[in-house]
């Protein structure tokens, strides 16, 4: 399922269904709702954004009361959430999923929103978006390369190439076809042994994380590899690795990778194209796209968006 593109006039909701919007993020709150506005958009605050009442966030039941608001609501063309954090999959149990069947939109957030992207997509089948969050991401510093992909993607409803933003590397050389899951490492595991876990088969996997340890990564990726995941693969794309000690380090999360998939042909590429605390493209979940890493490209081959 894809949902319309956007266009000028459209409304778009923000909603929290992660971490709480605590006082000192409002001001990065509004510089995200202007830079929606600077973009001719109207900007629609779900009843709950701003809820804290278990003092770590939402209700699970305030969050899905906001998620299946939004989608319900005919005049709302996409959804945003405001940021990541740990608590969004509180609230997979309580979602309406033939609702959410019914009125297919954009949905768009990053980290802990992985859950929903990736579960979305998973239930029944809707395109969804990671990429940048209202706080973090648009009321932050957003560059040039990250409101060209916002447009791009989901207003004028670009496929094909993706742009770059800085230098890729091949870790292990090939070219193969899937649809692309994933996101935030730790976030996705959230999901292992649950109902709610997506069919990796004939899949490209992408991933990224905030916060680098040796250790734990391989904890990650060998919990990916008994779960069956690195069987069904056809590649893998790492995005930027937030990591403040990464200059330090002789080991990265990609060196990590190569070693534990190494009885695997897939191809795997780095690249710094989403991530945290980096600029962001948009990246549809479910889509089917073309990876080459010989010749460092990424290539979504089917429409992410409808007219």
């Amino acid at each position: 399922m894809k949902a319309l593109r956007l266009q000028k006039n459209d409304k778009i909701g923000i909603i929290s269904p992660s971490n709480p919007i605590t006082k000192d993020l409002i001001p990065q709150l509004n510089k995200g709702i202007d830079f929606f506005q600077s973009l001719g958009f109207e900007i629609i605050l779900a009843k709950n954004a701003l809820s804290n009442t278990l003092g770590y966030s939402a209700t699970p039941e305030e969050k899905a009361e906001d998620i299946n608001g939004m989608f319900k609501d005919p005049s709302i063309k996409a959804i945003v959430c405001s940021q990541g954090g740990a608590t969004a999959n509180a609230c997979l149990p309580l979602l309406d999923w033939e609702a959410i069947r019914k009125n297919p939109k954009i949905f768009l957030g990053i980290s802990d929103i992985t859950v929903l992207l990736n579960v979305f997509y998973a239930k029944i089948g809707l395109i969804t978006f990671h990429g940048n969050d209202v706080i973090w991401g648009f009321g932050s510093e957003p560059t040039p390369y990250d409101a060209h992909e916002f447009i791009e993607r989901l207003i004028n409803g670009r496929i094909g190439l993706i742009n770059n933003n800085g230098e890729r590397a091949t870790i292990r050389g090939g070219v193969c076809e899937g649809k692309l899951l994933g996101g935030n490492l730790g976030c996705l595991l959230k999901l292992a042994g649950t109902p709610y876990l997506p069919d990796f088969k004939e899949s490209i996997l992408f991933l990224e994380s905030y916060g680098f340890s040796p250790e734990e990564s391989y904890c990650n990726f060998v919990q990916l590899e008994q779960m069956g995941v690195f069987d069904k693969v056809k590649g893998i794309i790492v995005g930027y690795i937030y990591d403040e000690y990464s200059d330090q380090r002789s080991v990265q999360l990609e060196d990590v990778l190569e070693r534990t998939t190494s009885k695997y042909q897939f191809p795997i590429l780095k690249v710094n194209d989403f991530g945290h605390n980096c600029p962001n493209t948009i990246i549809p979940v479910g889509v089917k796209i073309k990876l080459n890493s010989d010749k460092k490209t990424i290539e979504i081959i089917e429409e992410c968006v409808t007219c």
